[in-house]
């Protein structure tokens, strides 16, 4: 899931950034085969090799031979191609931002310091440069774990501390995680202008705040450790902190931002902004529940909860994917409006729904990484897992529902290019 929201998050920037920069097409095409490849070996080593671990892939559980030998180097091997791809889209867009702007203009520091350059800087290129950046360093971490990873699937006798592991892969996911939201954030800047007439401009402090998350983001990840209690007491303040205040300046700045795009506008409300306005709502409410999660005295309760798929799956299936699902019918089908509009629609009430359920379970304290509710030691909790996941399959259909409507509007978009051609 990350995987690909990240890819498909990379691949609408490209599109955009060429209104502004040239990045490679010739690198790109290598990138789009590296990612085929590495996501069919991964694919084949969960579905036919039964390799268990999923994306996590903590240390040292790729190595309990519960499953072939063969699938747990296949799938490092995949996830380690899919690195590779990342790596060299973000580094190629790095590079075409910086031969446009200059590489000490690229985090908008000349705004800092009060200056107004002749050449403005777009938000677009400042917001996707703070995604690329961190992304790119922490892509570098998690390939090193992986190549760890390989060393000990040849020569099994090699072991590694799990702590240290665990700690460099959770740099890399939640980092991945949280600049994937960032990509969609940037296409929110460029996009939503062009609905509402009204230009959104870096200045001051949209550098500010967008400088701030690039520092945070990078440390945010730290609230993931907080059961690990053989670690110092500072890198749980850290988490903490850093969660905070990671979520506060881009937060306010963006929603401000859209706000005052829209407010007494003449807004086109197509297909596209209303997914991007609305995935902006989805992105807020999943950050809150985020933050929430993210103070100690509440994780002590929620860590282990359905809390914490819920925040996820909020700022991911009602925000992120959202804006997504914009930036591409934006390109495939701008004029099938109608079928596209209704499916936004069923997929927002059954997202919201199926995201409840999650919120209630976590409050009622219904853990996560369960196969199954009958498994749950507690009888009346098992039976609120079981009420809350049937309901939720419900609300599931509707958001299904809400994507062949999506689905066909795209159809219907390639049909009329068809007879037009």
């Amino acid at each position: 899931m990350a995987g690909t929201l990240f890819i498909g998050g990379l691949a609408a920037i490209w599109y955009r950034s060429l209104r502004y920069v040239q990045p490679s097409l010739a690198l790109f095409r290598w990138v789009y085969g590296l990612v085929l490849a590495g996501t069919v070996g991964l694919i084949a080593a969960t579905l036919l090799g039964r390799y268990g671990p999923g994306w996590y892939m903590l240390y040292p559980l790729p190595f309990v031979q519960t499953w072939p030998h063969w699938s747990t180097g296949l799938a490092i091997g995949s996830v380690l191609v899919l690195g590779v791809a990342w790596l060299l889209s973000q580094l190629d867009l790095l590079r075409a931002f910086a031969a446009r702007y200059g590489v000490g203009r690229l985090l908008a520091w000349d705004y800092l310091a009060g200056a107004s350059p002749a050449e403005p800087l777009p938000p677009f290129i400042l917001i996707a440069t703070v995604s690329l950046l961190a992304g790119a360093l922490t892509t570098v971490v998690g390939a090193v774990v992986l190549l760890l990873y390989l060393f000990q699937w040849f020569m099994p006798a090699l072991h590694f501390d799990p702590l240290l592991l665990k700690n460099m892969m959770f740099m890399f996911g939640h980092t991945i995680v949280n600049i994937t939201m960032y990509l969609g954030i940037a296409l929110v800047y460029e996009r939503l202008p062009e609905y509402t007439g009204r230009s959104w401009s870096t200045n001051r402090i949209v550098a500010i705040a967008w400088n701030a998350t690039l520092l945070f983001v990078l440390t945010a990840f730290f609230h993931h450790l907080y059961m690990d209690f053989a670690q110092p007491g500072a890198v749980q303040m850290i988490g903490q902190i850093a969660s905070y205040l990671s979520a506060v300046p881009a937060t306010v700045v963006t929603l401000f931002g859209a706000a005052t795009q829209v407010y007494r506008a003449d807004v086109r409300w197509q297909f596209a902004p209303l997914a991007y306005y609305t995935g902006l709502v989805g992105w807020t409410v999943g950050g809150l529940a985020a933050v929430v999660d993210s103070t100690i005295a509440v994780n002590l309760y929620f860590h282990n909860t359905l809390w914490v798929p819920a925040h996820f799956h909020t700022y991911f299936l009602a925000g992120y994917v959202l804006m997504l699902l914009a930036a591409f019918h934006e390109i495939a089908a701008p004029e099938a409006q109608r079928w596209a509009k209704a499916g936004l629609a069923m997929l927002l009430v059954g997202a919201y729904g199926f995201l409840v359920m999650f919120y209630v379970g976590g409050e009622q304290g219904v853990p996560r990484r369960y196969a199954s509710y009958a498994a749950i030691p507690v009888e009346g909790l098992a039976n609120t897992g079981r009420v809350l996941a049937l309901v939720a399959a419900g609300f599931v259909v509707l958001v299904l529902l809400g994507l062949v409507g999506y689905g066909v509007s795209l159809l219907q978009g390639w049909r009329r290019s068809w007879t037009e051609a």
